[in-house]
């Protein structure tokens, strides 16, 4: 990676920030108006570890940390502790597309096959006009997580190749441009056009045009060493009031798949370096990435609709998807933002533009909840600085919500499953595939009835009766259960498996619903 320490310096000197971006800076910007909401925010949700950044009028006003990289490991916590970052990823890849339309070695309205011939969604049509722009707005004809499955759970043997594939294969869920679905497969795709424009891989071209010239020097993606970098949180989930360490880094950290969609870390540091650099870019920085693409990137292109719930708390009249930012208009301010959510990892990124504020924080703990209600606290001190809603009311609110919810939209209780006796199901053993995801086998296994994905070990487990229906209960419990529905062999068809959420509110990239699979043989000896 280039040395641009020199550039940095004076990069840092421009925003006047050169002891609060330092990563060799120690201290701290306090404020007790924070402090309150970041200390009721932890305690309510009993989070593991947080990282908080806020800026108001393009300065850095306050930082704070807290909690431990792995709970119980005595490992605070602070501005150089990375964190995966997921979905704000995406904004970093349409920047670097970004700085490729700037070099003119890409054009937002190419089409995607002309950089990669291989190329092909469900149907030709959309396949022939889907241009590079359409990679990111959500907007493709993609059911909501469509094909999510071969990026996670990880690891798995899925390649980028697999995904530009499969794509063929996902069916529509909707008509191209007509609506917003969010997705991450096409913002992979997106990182492959970048590197077929770019002339090198994604993880060298991000961190040769993104992470160096705006000094992101702790920003990592790719292959790396867990040790030689150091101070790395992990992601935890609460268990029985306990924050538990999950999927920890072993040393050596690999590259990828969806590293274009999610898979770059960063810390406090650099996360606010990268938000000054939206607010109160320097001319350097306008260097890096002109005026024109900056406005590209974070116009509205896409419309989302406004949820009952951001109407009511944010008096939102439009809500829309742009090139890897969202944005909406809060009690008549303008905000741009993104969120990032990975398996016990959570993070928000939130700027005000005609405010040159805004606030960055990440979490490496169950926290869907906890984002929701430090961002909404966070975001009304500038757009209704007189509100008096704290974090009580907002966590309070969401509770209530829950028990509001019908039956049929809660997780089953599934205290009374059982391992389904195999004689019972043994007219649905075998194996079985499906187009994108590959092969499954649901064979005996001393005594029981396994369920295998052979691309992605982590969906392995048992099938179990629950009630009159079957499901799999994954031997990871990190992992969405899904309700298993056969259908018989009939008119030279064979038998035939669905697949679905258990739990209606489950993360939708768990996209069980989108498989087809179609048994194909018998179970191996």
């Amino acid at each position: 990676m280039p040395n641009v320490r020199k550039s940095h310096v004076l990069l840092a000197g421009a925003l006047a920030l050169v002891g609060t971006l330092s990563h060799a800076a120690s201290t701290r910007a306090t404020n007790p108006t924070y402090d309150k909401i970041v200390d009721a925010t932890v305690a309510r949700y009993h989070l593991p570890g947080i990282a908080v950044g806020v800026i108001e009028n393009g300065k850095l006003v306050y930082t704070r940390t807290a909690g431990e990289t792995i709970a119980g490991s005595g490992q605070p916590i602070n501005s150089e502790t990375l964190f995966k970052i997921a979905s704000n990823s995406k904004a970093m890849t349409t920047a670097l597309l970004g700085r490729l339309v700037d070099q003119r070695k890409l054009h937002w309205d190419d089409p995607v096959t002309k950089y990669l011939p291989q190329f092909q969604m469900h149907g030709p049509w959309v396949t022939a006009n889907m241009r590079v722009a359409d990679l990111l707005t959500h907007s493709s004809g993609l059911p909501e997580g469509g094909g999510d499955l071969m990026l996670w759970p990880e690891p798995n043997a899925f390649t980028r190749a697999d995904i530009i594939h499969g794509l063929r294969f996902i069916k529509p869920g909707y008509s191209f441009r007509s609506q917003y679905q969010y997705d991450n497969l096409l913002y992979v795709v997106a990182g492959e056009v970048a590197a077929a424009a770019g002339g090198a891989s994604y993880e060298t071209l991000m961190h040769r045009e993104v992470f160096a010239p705006l000094g992101l020097d702790r920003c990592q993606v790719g292959t790396w060493n867990r040790d030689t970098v150091g101070n790395v949180a992990e992601p935890h989930r609460l268990i029985d009031g306990h924050n538990v360490a999950i999927d920890q880094d072993g040393a050596q950290i690999p590259a990828i798949t969806s590293a274009p969609a999610g898979g770059i870390r960063c810390d406090l540091t650099d996360m606010l370096r990268w938000a000054q650099n939206w607010l109160v870019p320097t001319p350097t920085q306008l260097d890096w990435l002109s005026a024109a693409q900056r406005r590209m990137l974070q116009a509205p292109h896409m419309l989302i609709p406004v949820s009952a719930q951001r109407r009511t708390w944010d008096n939102s009249h439009v809500m829309a998807y742009g090139y890897g930012w969202r944005m909406a208009d809060a009690d008549g301010q303008w905000t741009v933002w993104h969120t990032g959510t990975l398996n016990g990892m959570y993070s928000m990124l939130a700027l005000l533009p005609d405010q040159k504020s805004g606030f960055v924080f990440m979490i490496n703990g169950e926290a869907e909840d906890a984002r929701t209600v430090l961002g909404e606290v966070l975001m009304k001190h500038f757009t209704a600085p007189t509100d008096t809603r704290d974090v009580g009311w907002y966590a309070d609110a969401l509770e209530q919500q829950a028990r509001q919810r019908p039956a049929s939209a809660s997780m089953p209780d599934t205290t009374a499953m059982q391992s389904a006796p195999v004689t019972e199901i043994a007219a649905w053993i075998g194996r079985y595939r499906d187009p994108w995801l590959g092969d499954i086998s649901l064979c005996p296994r001393d005594g029981k009835l396994r369920f295998s994905a052979t691309k992605s070990p982590r969906l392995t487990g048992t099938v179990m009766r629950l009630g009159d229906r079957y499901m799999v209960h994954w031997d990871d419990s990190a992992d969405l259960d899904a309700w298993l529905d056969f259908l018989a062999a009939s008119n030279g068809k064979p038998a035939t498996l669905r697949m679905a959420k258990l739990d209606p509110q489950g993360d939708f990239s768990s996209d069980y619903e989108d498989l087809d699979f179609q048994r194909v043989g018998i179970c191996n000896p």
